[in-house]
């Protein structure tokens, strides 16, 4: 029989007490898939933030047509397209959309196709520091076709 001492009781409490954030996260997560082209630095600085804010994400490499094809056939308007699109929860994120703002959506759960960050905006998510960022919206893409602001960020 194995008997609980106050020293392996103490290490047991001292290892959840270090595991139990990583656990938190872990179940909390939102998994993301991102289709984006190979060769794009500011899809993988992205993906890099996503990580970082504790999205579990996935990557698939698509070439020109094909990924503008998906963007088009799954409701993402033209005029709201950018470099790299991500599929989560059953919406599509479309460019530099903040983490925060992927959160919002998540948890208000919106009738739309997702959000969209038209453009590459400087200081946007993986377009370099934020402190210089030029003021740029995040747009609700509604299952019609319509887009609305969701989230607006002036110029820093």
């Amino acid at each position: 029989m194995h008997q609980i001492t106050r020293r392996s009781l103490l290490a047991g409490g001292a290892s959840l007490g270090v595991l139990a954030p990583q656990l938190s996260l872990a179940q909390t997560a939102p998994a993301i898939h991102v289709l984006m082209d190979p060769n794009c630095g500011c899809c993988d600085a992205w993906v890099r933030i996503l990580q970082v804010e504790g999205f579990e994400v996935t990557t698939e490499t698509r070439f020109g047509t094909l990924l503008i094809r998906h963007k088009l056939d799954n409701g993402i308007p033209q005029a709201m397209i950018s470099c790299h699109t991500g599929e989560v929860d059953g919406y599509f994120i479309e460019g530099h959309v903040p983490p925060a703002d992927i959160r919002r959506l998540l948890s208000e759960r919106p009738d739309a196709v997702g959000l969209a960050v038209p453009g590459m905006p400087h200081g946007s998510p993986g377009m370099g520091p934020a402190e210089n960022r030029e003021a740029y919206g995040v747009f609700l893409i509604r299952r019609d076709g319509s887009t609305e602001i969701f989230a607006r960020y002036e110029a820093a």
